[in-house]
C-alpha cells in the first residue's frame, strides 16, 4: 500500500525558506541559527562567501529577510505564494536569460538518453500537444492501488463536491480549457485527503500551456512527492526546466525518468 504524506502550503513555504537560505549561504544552517543571526542584524555574515560581494546588499537584505518570513515556526506567520512572488519578483534584473549564462558556464550539448517512453520523447522535444494526449489517455492509472481514504469515509455531500469538482477539472483538461482546468484542480488539491499525483501533474501541464513555467515546476515537484519514482513526474520537471532555461537541470531530469521507467519495466519482466 502507498502512503503520501498530505502537503499543506505552510509546510511548502517553509521548505522554501530553507531552500533559499541554503542558496545563499552556500551551506546549511540550521533554520533556528539563522535566525538568531538575522535578528542580530548580521544579515551579510549569512551570504556565500564564495560570492566575493558580486551582489547589491540591499537585495541580500531582503531576500535573507524573506527567508526568515518562511521559516517562522508558527505556520500562520509565514507568507504566502503571492507575496513570495510579489517580493522576488523586482529583484529579477535581467529576464528571460538562461541559467548557463547567468552562472557564466558553456552550455553544453544535450544528449538525449537512449530508452525513452513516448511521454519523456514528448518532453524532451518540448511538444505540449503530445504530452496532453499522453496524460489524457494515461487517466489516473499509474495511482491505482494507492491508498484511498474516500473508500472508508461516510458518502458526504463534501465527497460528492469533490468528485463533481475533479470530474469539472477533468472536462476543462480534456477540452484543453487549461485556465479552468487550473481552477477546478486548485480547488481539488484543497480538498482531496490524500494528494494526487496525477492531478498535480495534469495542473502542472496546464501552468505550461498558459506559459507559467515556474507554477508548472513546483506542481511536477509535488507529483514526485506523492509517488517518488514515478516517471510522469520526472518527465514534467523537465519540461518546466527546459522552459525556464535550464537545460543542465533538464537533462538530469530525463535522465532520472528513464532510470525509474527502466526499472519499472524491469519489475514487470520479473
Amino acid at each position: 500500500m502507498k502512503l503520501c504524506r498530505r502537503v499543506i502550503p505552510e509546510s511548502v513555504i517553509y521548505s522554501y525558506g530553507t531552500v533559499l537560505l541554503d542558496l545563499l549561504s552556500g551551506k546549511h544552517i540550521p533554520p533556528s541559527h539563522a535566525l538568531d543571526l538575522i535578528r542580530g542584524k548580521n544579515v551579510l555574515l549569512l551570504m556565500d562567501s564564495s560570492l566575493e560581494g558580486q551582489y547589491a546588499n540591499d537585495d541580500a537584505t531582503k531576500l535573507v529577510e524573506l527567508a526568515s518570513k518562511c521559516l517562522q515556526s508558527e505556520a500562520r506567520d509565514r507568507p504566502d505564494t503571492n507575496f513570495l512572488l510579489t517580493a522576488v519578483a523586482p529583484l529579477q534584473k535581467q529576464k528571460e536569460v538562461a541559467s548557463h549564462v547567468l552562472m557564466g558556464l558553456t552550455k553544453t550539448t544535450v544528449v538525449l538518453p537512449t530508452m525513452l517512453s513516448p511521454l519523456g520523447k514528448a518532453c524532451a522535444r518540448m511538444d505540449l500537444t503530445a504530452v496532453h494526449d499522453i496524460l489524457l489517455k494515461t487517466g489516473y492509472k499509474d495511482e491505482e492501488g494507492a491508498e484511498n481514504e474516500l473508500s472508508f469515509q461516510e458518502w458526504t455531500q463534501q465527497v460528492q463536491e469533490m468528485l463533481n469538482t475533479k470530474k469539472f477539472g477533468d472536462i476543462a483538461f480534456r477540452d484543453k480549457d487549461f485556465k479552468s482546468a487550473i481552477d477546478y484542480y486548485s480547488k481539488l488539491v484543497v480538498m482531496m485527503p490524500v494528494p494526487s499525483a496525477t492531478v498535480f501533474a495534469r495542473r502542472a501541464l496546464s501552468y505550461l500551456m498558459i506559459g507559467q513555467a515556474e507554477l508548472a515546476l513546483r506542481d511536477a515537484m509535488q507529483a514526485q512527492v506523492c509517488i517518488p519514482e514515478w516517471p510522469t513526474a520526472f518527465y514534467l520537471q523537465a519540461l518546466a526546466l527546459s522552459k525556464l532555461g535550464m537545460e543542465t537541470d533538464a537533462q538530469d531530469m530525463l535522465n532520472d525518468g528513464a532510470a525509474f521507467e527502466a526499472k519499472r519495466h524491469n519489475s514487470w519482466r520479473n
